[in-house]
């Protein structure tokens, strides 16, 4: 099939990866398996409730907590520490060997969090739950990972790729933002900042969603600097998508924030400006080279990039956000934005940084199981959240229809979680592969076959 790669039609010097890129995927994958398991758990527990009762203290409320902040901190967030290795030169020469150290400290973090929100421990933040000693820990973590990317930029700073002084003073400017990083967490984290629930606000707005959008943006345009290298004859492309990002952002800093509702004419109008990267990003990333393996998680996000900017802006629109608010209409569009966009963009990047190993990732069946199943899921929260704006107590009170959709939405986590493991289980043999005889390599293979 075009676009994928079988990994036993390389030679071994071709499936060569480096560890440090590879240990990264292992533990990414480790906690997108662990998550996914605990959202089973959570669409169990949605269709047979009485279950909780065989838990203990650990109940569906403190097992969204760990199934959110562990896809968030371990599953999304660790590949892109694997960037920041990748960039700073941490994955080569002797910095490498510290990589894993920083990788476990990581997730024993995560693990520390885990059954800190078990134990009913948390700040009551949406991805800020960090609360005692995990509050502590995770910053930590961040801090040391910090530390090694400092001295991975010091060492490196007569290597080709900060040759030049400019490259080097981006590097460490860059270093100097991500300082803050532990800190503000940290401080967020903290119950006398700002509330849990903000009491001046009735939910998102025009210039909220807008400006979350163009982070977004922003990140999907400087990503390619990182991992891929410009085509000759593409400058105007690339110029142009900037220049409509830093008019935008020019916009969105001219609208009020003084309305807390989603009805002024220059919210939606505004938020809809975000229709123009539809054809902008494909042309933006057409404009570099990437390697051949990661084009069907490209066309993938693009895709789900495409179905979360026009979904984002229709369910914003006056008479449609006021039926699906507080619905499960909107954890289908959270669906699209974080199984859909983020992971295919995570695995994009993964794909790009273990480059021909990147085969993990490309294996047909779990690449359609995987966007098979969110669709579904979409599909199917979007129903629930269409009926439960007629009747909120469609999906409170039991009932034949509402069974049917939440036992589908299970049938949909545990493809997914399939998936996942299918993934993480070839991420072990790619850990492997450096030690890997040429023997064993062939007899795999012959096995494959």
């Amino acid at each position: 099939m075009e676009g994928f790669m079988n990994p036993y039609t390389l030679d071994e010097s071709e499936r060569y990866t480096p560890r440090v890129i590879a240990g990264t995927a292992w533990h990414s994958l480790l906690w997108l398996v662990i998550a996914n398991s605990v959202g089973v758990l959570i669409a169990i527990l949605l269709l047979f409730p009485g279950l909780n009762k065989f838990l203990g203290e650990w109940t569906y409320g403190r097992w969204v907590m760990v199934h959110m902040n562990l896809e968030l901190y371990g599953w999304t967030a660790l590949p892109l520490v694997g960037f920041l290795f990748k960039t700073y030169g941490s994955d080569r020469g002797p910095m490498a060997d510290w990589c894993r150290p920083v990788l476990w400290v990581w997730s024993t973090a995560l693990t520390a969090g885990a059954f800190s929100w078990l134990s009913g421990h948390s700040s009551g933040k949406l991805f800020l739950d960090w609360s005692g000693y995990a509050r502590v820990l995770f910053p930590a973590a961040l801090f040391v990972l910090w530390l090694l990317l400092l001295v991975s930029l010091i060492r490196s700073r007569n290597r080709a790729e900060n040759a030049s002084l400019a490259a080097w003073a981006t590097k460490l400017l860059g270093l100097a933002i991500l300082l803050a990083v532990p800190f503000l967490i940290y401080a967020a984290a903290g119950l006398n900042r700002y509330p849990p629930v903000n009491p001046d606000t009735g939910g998102p707005t025009g210039t909220s969603q807008l400006e979350s959008s163009l982070a977004i943006v922003a990140i999907l345009l400087m990503l390619p600097f990182g991992i891929a290298r410009r085509k000759a004859g593409h400058s105007k492309a690339i110029a142009a998508a900037w220049v409509v990002l830093v008019a935008e952002s020019l916009l969105c800093a001219s609208l009020t924030r003084a309305d807390i509702s989603h009805h002024l004419v220059t919210q939606y109008v505004s938020l809809g400006s975000l229709l123009v990267w539809l054809p902008l990003t494909p042309v933006y990333y057409g404009a570099f080279q990437w390697h051949n393996n990661s084009r069907p998680w490209r066309i993938a996000l693009l895709w789900w990039w495409a179905a979360l900017i026009v979904t984002g802006w229709v369910f914003f629109l006056p008479g449609v956000l006021d039926h699906f608010k507080f619905t499960d209409g909107l954890v289908g569009h959270s669906f699209i934005a974080m199984a859909g966009f983020t992971s295919s963009f995570i695995i994009f990047v993964m794909v790009e940084l273990l480059g021909d190993g990147g085969w993990i990732f490309n294996r047909a069946r779990s690449f359609y199981l995987w966007h098979g199943s969110v669709i579904a899921y979409i599909l199917l929260m979007t129903i629930a959240g269409w009926r439960e704006g007629f009747d909120p107590t469609f999906t409170i009170v039991p009932g034949l229809a509402r069974n049917c959709i939440y036992a589908l939405r299970l049938l949909s986590g545990v493809l997914m979680l399939i998936a996942s493991i299918d993934w993480f289980l070839d991420a072990s043999t790619l850990l492997l592969e450096p030690v890997l005889s040429s023997n064993s390599a062939q007899t795999r293979r012959e096995k494959t076959a």
